[in-house]
């Protein structure tokens, strides 16, 4: 299988983008519509608005009821699914090349022409119920959500994607009208295809379907303002294990330091042989997980990193965090593992884009956010050219230990020598 040519782009009309990758000689195709429409163009009496219309679109169209939609694309063999962020949402569907038109003719009729019946949304309420429920049972997740509260405090930024009960359990037919009426226009969204089928096919084939869409007025994103929430946020849950988010704002997309910051994100957790990984499992024998990550968009970036351990050595896995923080900042990190980290991030790179949707979800995201589409070979261009000095750099300019911030779930009433390791 060959390795997937440039995206080629054409717009509309009415400013939609349509974007092929293909992907020759590949069986299967991804059809993946994405829209500028997520937890960050909401409001606290909104919030979760998003999502919950996502999960909707699927509950029946002017052409086919909800069951018939899964139905139709299962009955082919292929899959279909949906998923909500903070600055987009995205509707796929996967099957066989030979497939790829009536992919596209279903993945469009969920986007276009969802009517949001009453009596589905009275039965969505309570999945959406219990997939908070869910959520706030796995301590893994909602200290994520946790330590984004911390960094952003009261804006959509620092709020969960789900939303609260209580907005779930009020939002009308109306509301999803709206939303989808204000957000889901041609400007705001991307059509992305990956796989074994070419531009020719791909944009005659759209321009049917999506060419009929009314070009309408902007709906912006709230830009991220300079609040803040809790310097450390403590959640007292009886767990067997506590679970940590060190996380400060770094980067947004297309930095001028972002190839930098990403290879200094992987030597310190990117896999087992990164310095955290090295540090609290191997060494202190502390806990199972430990990762660090960063997360991009058009005018923001997190730089984070999560861990489980015992509640009785939490004080003592902040001040192991910590120290790890400080020593890359101060002291060069030799070329071997420079070599090493920027070879692990590259592997990756190529293995987590083989599939046609990691294709399609790759293009599109950076499609999205208006950024320069990129290859992978593109990527591992700017990544070998980092340099032992460019880390360092980095590191001391933005792993400053007062932009750190805190969030923690576990049994812990007493905060004294949590505060005092975190050195507040």
């Amino acid at each position: 299988m060959k390795t997937p040519q440039k995206p080629k782009v054409k717009t509309l009309k009415n400013g939609m983008r349509i974007i092929t990758v293909p992907m020759e000689d590949n069986p299967t195709v991804t059809v993946m519509v994405m829209v500028e429409a997520g937890t960050r163009y909401e409001t606290r009496a909104t919030n979760g608005l998003s999502h919950f219309l996502e999960h909707m679109c699927f509950k029946g169209t002017q052409k086919r009821t909800c069951r018939e939609i899964v139905h139709e694309i299962e009955s082919m063999g292929a899959i279909t699914n949906a998923f909500t962020g903070y600055d987009y949402t995205g509707y796929f569907a996967k099957g066989r090349s030979v497939l790829f038109p009536k992919l596209l003719e279903v993945v469009s009729d969920v986007y276009l022409n969802s009517t949001f019946p009453e009596a589905e949304i009275e039965k969505e309420r309570g999945v959406i119920c219990g997939e908070i429920d869910m959520y706030e049972d796995v301590p893994q997740s909602k200290v994520q959500y946790m330590g984004l509260e911390a960094l952003y405090g009261d804006q959509p930024a620092g709020f969960t994607i789900l939303g609260p009960k209580e907005n779930i359990l009020k939002f009308s037919r109306e509301d999803f009208m709206k939303y989808h009426k204000d957000h889901y226009v041609p400007e705001k969204t991307v059509l992305v295809v990956a796989g074994g089928v070419d531009a020719v096919t791909v944009e005659k084939e759209a321009i049917k379907l999506f060419s009929g869409m009314k070009s309408s007025k902007h709906l912006g994103k709230k830009r991220i303002g300079k609040q803040q929430g809790e310097k450390i946020f403590i959640k007292d849950k009886k767990t067997d294990q506590s679970h940590l988010y060190f996380g400060l704002r770094s980067l947004p997309l297309g930095h001028k330091d972002g190839a930098a910051f990403a290879v200094l994100v992987g030597a310190l957790g990117k896999g087992m042989s990164s310095r955290l990984s090295f540090k609290l499992r191997d060494e202190m024998g502390a806990g199972y997980y430990i990762s660090a990550d960063a997360m991009e968009a058009d005018d923001a970036g997190v730089f984070e990193i999560s861990t489980g351990t015992q509640p009785s050595r939490v004080p003592e896995v902040i001040k192991a965090i910590l120290g790890e923080l400080q020593t890359i900042t101060e002291e060069v990190m030799t070329p071997p593992e420079l070599a090493k980290t920027q070879e692990y991030l590259i592997g990756r790179l190529y293995m987590g884009s083989e599939s046609t949707h990691a294709q399609a979800e790759m293009v599109a995201s950076q499609a999205i956010f208006h950024q320069p589409l990129k290859t992978v070979k593109d990527i591992e261009k700017e990544i070998r050219k980092i340099t032992v000095q460019d880390v360092q750099r980095v590191a001391k300019k933005y792993l400053k230990p007062e932009r750190f911030h805190l969030a923690l779930i576990g049994p812990h009433k007493d905060k004294s020598a949590i505060t005092k390791a975190f050195g507040t």
